[in-house]
């Protein structure tokens, strides 16, 4: 049976940085997107098998440095969530039951985990897995401090900020400054200490929930840790000099040898990189805001400095990593990959990434500002996102192609799941989280899909808003306004930088001034029934790129399907299409599929043999949007986005 589910955005450690002014919202989502929702809840997060996942940390066996400690963690970051407005009493058992066997498993001396003693805290993912767990008891904690008064209580709940402290003081004793093991956090784990430094982000977290200041003054040790050591992660002096993200490794590291991308000094795996800077946001907000920061404390590398690293790394992926679709990464590290995404490289838009970027972007815009980062959210959402998450939820793919099929993803650590599998559900929090925001006196869209919205404003002022849209498959948004008695309102609305020409109304008189990559702010005292609605500008554009072509509309990338059964998917286009260009050969058309949410045709230059009349005339085929090509997962089901041009003599 179809659940529409509230998902009550929260400022806890899912939710919005301490510091900022964001306030809670609440977003019910309809239409498309609210069913990819309700089945990804149902059949993956719900349907999660809470004792299988649990079990490494109680069985401790683990001997090849593997990772399975990290799949509690990653599923409680949605789990948590969804509980907290859902209140599905099968889901609060599975949370509270898998909370209760982490805190059995925990030891005297404070570690969970799964290492013996003589692996811990050195080579492989055993820091890493710490992160996750703080992370997961740090959720609960948050959840469960928020159950109304009237709400019995779980015995877990007073054990998990308890265990993740005395997890943290562990981790702090063997690895932290003076530590036993004898060596710094950034010296263990792989990738020059990026996948251990990434702990700061829970380590913050910590700081925030319990005020003690030897947390602070741990994240600020791995702070130092993560730029000063020359063959450390050295994430702030690299970015402030400019260094692209795939030119960071250092010297000598071969990227073509065996199990490179699980090597101890190279600098260019993307998923752990951004880990990283996720903290080193946390900690900005941290050290610049937080009401409980003692005056003597003083950060190792100005907070200005982090901020402005983490937003140059951030413009740098834009510019030399995503493709089309909002995806980067070959076999998960950077690779200049937007300059050759027309290529057919491996293990390609790992999804662990893909959602790694997505929380990326969303820390940056809660703390800029700034649309574009809401641009990239949207693009990576509607394209890499949705199309690596099987159509019934269960699942995420481990890597999504260009060009190619859906696949199931690997088998992670002997496990019958992966990283991405359990990391894919905090994507779409990230979408939810930023659809509709309120901060002080002013609410935001910055997405545009069917839903209900409520949310508060300063002084307990309510706002609530019904949007109805079949954005991106249509151009047309239409929002009406539930609140009164606000007083004066702004609403501002993320203009999408594609959207040249975007047109506003308010109850029916156009309103002067949009401009694209910004935002619109409509301010009154909103009664009920005012509608504000909303035409984009979504052309299909043309992208050319080495002799190949590629389509984009609004901010989906287009793909021709087997579906169709349209022809030869290979054949070339002829030259002539210019990049940038606007082509209005396409319309939109019925979809063949159930599966297939948006189908267009398109009468374009393709095949040779153009000398001859009747192979001269333009081909007609069909394309979809990226994320339904391919989403049967059946080898016979594939699918193109990068088509050959040919080339001439001269060339």
């Amino acid at each position: 049976m179809k659940r529409l589910i509230w998902v009550v955005l929260m400022c806890g450690a899912y939710g919005a940085m301490a510091g900022s002014s964001r306030l809670t919202c609440d977003v019910r989502l309809k239409g498309y997107l609210g069913e990819r929702l309700d089945a990804l809840v149902a059949n993956h997060v719900a349907a999660c098998d809470v004792d299988y996942i649990t079990a490494p940390f109680m069985e401790k066996t683990e001997t090849k440095q593997w990772w399975q400690t990290e799949f509690w963690g990653k599923w409680m970051h949605a789990a948590v969530p969804f509980l907290d407005c859902t209140h599905d009493a099968a889901l609060r058992a599975k949370v509270e039951r898998s909370v209760g066997r982490i805190l059995a498993s925990q030891e005297d001396c404070g570690y969970i985990g799964n290492y013996p003693d003589a692996l811990r805290c050195g080579e492989g993912w055993d820091v890493w897995g710490m992160k996750y767990t703080m992370m997961g008891l740090l959720h609960y904690y948050d959840y469960a401090s928020r159950l109304p008064s009237n709400v019995s209580r779980p015995k877990t709940s007073a054990g998990a900020l308890a265990a993740c402290k005395r997890l943290c003081d562990y981790v702090m004793g063997e690895i932290g400054p003076g530590g036993r093991r004898g060596r710094e956090l950034w010296q263990t784990g792989n990738w020059s200490g990026y996948a251990s430094s990434s702990i700061l982000e829970p380590v913050v977290w910590l700081y925030e929930r319990t005020g003690e200041r030897k947390y602070l003054d741990f994240a600020g040790s791995i702070v130092t840790g993560m730029t000063a050591p020359e063959k450390g992660p050295r994430l702030i002096d690299m970015a402030l000099d400019g260094v692209s993200v795939a030119d960071r490794n250092e010297a000598g590291y071969d990227p073509g040898g065996s199990w490179a991308y699980v090597c101890k000094h190279g600098r260019s795996k993307a998923y752990e990189m951004m880990s990283c800077y996720q903290g080193l946001l946390d900690y900005v907000e941290a050290v610049s805001s937080l009401p409980r920061l003692p005056s003597n404390v003083s950060c190792p590398i100005p907070p200005a400095d982090i901020l402005r690293a983490a937003i140059m790394t951030a413009e740098d992926i834009v510019k030399e990593e995503i493709n089309l679709a909002g995806g980067c990464a070959c076999s998960e590290a950077w690779f200049h990959g937007a300059r050759k995404q027309h290529l057919a490289y491996r293990r390609l838009q790992e999804t662990c990434v893909t959602t790694t970027w997505m929380r990326f972007c969303e820390k940056l815009l809660d703390i800029t500002g700034e649309p574009k980062w809401a641009d990239e959210i949207e693009k990576t959402f509607y394209n890499a996102y949705l199309a690596a998450m099987k159509p019934d939820g269960s699942e995420f793919a481990g890597y999504t192609p260009l060009s190619g099929n859906r696949y199931h993803g690997q088998h992670h650590c002997y496990m019958h799941t992966d990283c991405c599998t359990a990391n894919g559900p905090r994507g779409f929090l990230c979408f939810l989280r930023e659809l509709f925001t309120t901060r002080g006196d002013a609410a935001t869209f910055n997405f545009y899909s069917s839903a209900l919205v409520a949310g508060e404003l300063s002084g307990g002022r309510k706002v609530a808003f019904d949007m109805y849209s079949l954005y991106p498959r249509t151009d047309y948004a239409r929002i009406v306004s539930h609140t009164e008695g606000a007083g004066v309102v702004p609403l501002r609305l993320r203009i999408p930088a594609w959207s040249e020409k975007t047109r506003v109304w308010l109850n029916g008189q156009e309103l002067d001034g949009v401009a694209p990559g910004s935002y619109f702010t409509v301010a009154r005292e909103w009664t009920l029934g005012d509608i504000v609605e909303i035409s984009f500008d979504m052309p299909v554009v043309a992208h050319t790129l080495a002799h190949h072509v590629a389509f984009t509309r609004g901010p989906v990338l287009l793909a021709r399907d087997s579906r169709f059964n349209d022809g030869d998917m290979t054949e070339p286009f002829r030259p002539g299409i210019a990049d940038g260009e606007k082509v209005p050969a396409f319309a939109a058309v019925r979809t063949p599929a159930d599966g297939m949410w948006m189908a267009f045709s398109a009468t374009l230059p393709i095949g040779s043999h153009h000398e001859n009349p009747e192979a001269a005339l333009p081909t007609t085929v069909f394309f979809c949007d990226y994320a339904s090509a391919g989403n049967e997962w059946r080898r016979d089901n594939f699918y193109r986005t990068w088509f050959p041009v040919e080339s001439g003599p001269s060339e």
